[in-house]
């Protein structure tokens, strides 16, 4: 079941996008970052400010009152910015990325926006193919990678952004 996530769920979204994306549980999965970026993916006092804002939506997927999966939508001016997909390391590659991708398209056009753009690592070729075959495409612009405290490259490249588009209809 796919529902909007709530101040109750912030404990359970941090662990699942920390552990998708960062550390050795991540690397049972597919998407992890752990190669390129040490420390945490977010934190619960960051996930209280999304929910918070009423801008944004944090959609989460789950089964028998476990959160499995979650995404940020982000309404902007004219396009819905997608964020923070998340899918459980030992669930991905079964179809629940797709499902939280259609219900992202579900929301833009509900709230009338015509397009999803999104920031992936450009050093993340794989996911990015992930992406183009579900329709989204390179608008060839490139965003600076922000260091912080949270993101601590351990890559020897240069980290940078690609902005990626998909038009709905």
């Amino acid at each position: 079941m796919i529902t909007k996530a709530t101040l109750e769920d912030v404990s359970s979204l941090n662990k699942l996008i920390n552990s998708a994306y960062r550390g050795e549980s991540s690397k049972k999965g597919w998407t992890t970052e752990a190669n390129l970026l040490e420390g945490s993916r977010t934190n619960e006092m960051e996930l209280i400010e999304i929910i918070q804002d009423p801008k944004n939506t944090i959609l989460k997927f789950t089964e028998g009152n476990q959160i499995l999966a979650c995404v940020l939508l982000v309404e902007k001016e004219q396009q819905l910015y997608l964020g923070m997909l998340t899918v459980s390391p030992d669930l991905q590659n079964s179809g629940i990325g797709k499902k939280l991708l259609f219900e992202a398209e579900t929301h833009a056009k509900a709230i009338g926006l015509n397009a999803i753009v999104m920031t992936v690592i450009s050093a993340r070729t794989e996911l990015i193919d992930w992406y183009k075959r579900h329709g989204y495409t390179d608008t060839g612009a490139r965003e600076a990678f922000p260091v912080s405290d949270i993101h601590i490259p351990i890559s020897e490249g240069k980290l940078e952004f690609m902005v990626l588009e998909k038009k709905i209809a």
